[in-house]
């Protein structure tokens, strides 16, 4: 504060001496003029200034601007320094800024903040996919009025944010199940936090189908084995018809011994996820064991062909292997009519892979039955397959056996034609003969 007054003093003393010194050799016209001029200068150097001060703040430049000289060089430098920390502290508070939206953005949930007012303040690009939003467009609307299901309105309504809503019919395709949970923070806002739960309830009502199809399956050879006990204990019955029932009985057992194998089979395939070792089968050996299955099962009412196309081996889980095989000519003997054929094949094809194929000449399977075949107890015909002893869990444990050994299932069916089982190998599990 004192050299601002020793400066304005001085240029009072300097405007005093000038205007004396013109006036006692020019007279008092010049003496005045004299002292405004030694007062205008400094006044016009800071015009000057202030107006380049204003040019740069306008244009945001402040920081290249030039400094003056004298008692404003030190003050331009100051509110440069000043306006170079505050952008500075700008641009990293937008650096992080973006990192946490960047954050959210890569988050695999739905982020939905809430003001107050239950109004979008913000969301990311899996919630505007979940709910059909567009944060540009329905930034600062009532998330109720943009989302309309009844039971997400009343659980906005009620406040009661301890337990998550799970939706159903979700997403562009109304295939998807959320769930989603309402946190409170900030001044009474809220982050609406959504989690695609499609597959676990898949899972869940897999689970549940699972076991109501195993209780259902063991039931009933179990009901008929009580009852051919209780009618055994109550009645006395001669010995042709007590063979009878015994056969019946054992036809029974059989068939619940064959249904916990096959779990049991594709309990251990679940469990094991690592590909299949690389162990030489030898395919003439394995074919002729197929054969041999196959014609005994069939008990000669099926034609059968068994044709090598190629003389190279294939790489793999030899027992796995003989399962999967033999698991698509025990269908094929199964839905295939009396008096019909079904051959076996293995070749090579051109781009090198490996193909095991079964064709049959039985009634063909519908094309809206093909996507499904594979699911455990999934079943075209129930009654024929319960019939010739089928589980429904075959063609679940190949496509597991072809999972793990890196190979397709390939099913081609034409009604009233017949169909098509062909597991088709990569080139490396191929064993070339020469090698």
């Amino acid at each position: 504060m004192l050299s601002v007054i020793t400066r304005f003093a001085l240029l009072i003393i300097l405007a005093f001496f000038a205007g004396l010194m013109a006036l006692s050799n020019f007279g008092p016209f010049f003496g005045i003029a004299a002292g405004i001029a030694v007062l205008a200068i400094p006044l016009m150097y800071s015009y000057i200034n202030l107006a380049r001060l204003r040019k740069y703040t306008l244009r945001d430049a402040l920081e290249s601007m030039s400094l003056p000289s004298g008692y404003w060089e030190e003050i331009f430098f100051r509110i440069q320094r000043l306006v170079r920390g505050l952008k500075q502290q700008i641009r990293s508070i937008e650096k992080q800024h973006n990192r946490f939206i960047e954050a959210f953005q890569a988050s695999p949930n739905g982020i939905l903040m809430l003001d107050d007012q239950d109004q979008i303040e913000w969301c990311n690009a899996i919630s505007e996919r979940f709910f059909g939003l567009n944060f540009k467009r329905d930034v600062m609307q009532r998330v109720n009025f943009l989302i309309r299901r009844p039971e997400f309105v009343q659980y906005l309504y009620k406040r009661q944010f301890e337990e998550p809503l799970l939706l159903e019919r979700m997403g562009p395709k109304a295939n998807l199940s959320l769930m989603l949970q309402a946190f409170p923070f900030g001044d009474k806002r809220h982050l609406l936090l959504v989690q695609d739960v499609t597959d676990l309830q898949k899972a869940d009502a897999m689970r549940r189908d699972f076991v109501a199809n195993v209780s259902h399956e063991m039931r009933t050879p179990i009901t008929v084995l009580m009852g051919f006990l209780e009618t055994m204990q109550s009645l006395d019955l001669g010995k042709a018809q007590q063979h009878q029932y015994f056969e019946m009985m054992m036809s029974q057992a059989q068939r619940m011994k064959s249904l916990v194998e096959d779990l049991l089979t594709l309990a251990n395939l679940e469990a094991n996820t690592l590909p299949a070792p690389m162990q030489l089968i030898q395919i003439p050996t394995l074919m002729a064991l197929l054969k041999n299955d196959a014609e005994a099962l069939s008990q000669g009412r099926h034609a059968f062909n068994f044709d090598i196309s190629s003389a190279d081996n294939l790489m793999g889980e030899e027992r796995e292997i003989l399962s999967a095989f033999g698991n698509l000519v025990s269908n094929a003997i199964r839905y295939t009519p009396d008096i019909a054929s079904i051959s076996a094949n293995w070749r090579i094809n051109a781009q090198g892979e490996g193909e095991f194929s079964v064709t049959d000449t039985g009634p063909g399977i519908a094309s809206e039955h093909l996507s499904r075949l594979t699911e455990r107890f999934y079943r075209v015909d129930r009654s024929r397959s319960r019939d010739t002893g089928g589980t429904g869990l075959g063609l679940a444990i190949v496509k597991h056996i072809a999972n793990r050994h890196q190979a397709q299932l390939i099913i081609e069916s034409t009604p009233g034609k017949g169909s098509t089982f062909t597991l088709r190998f990569p080139k490396e599990r191929i064993a070339h003969l020469d090698s």
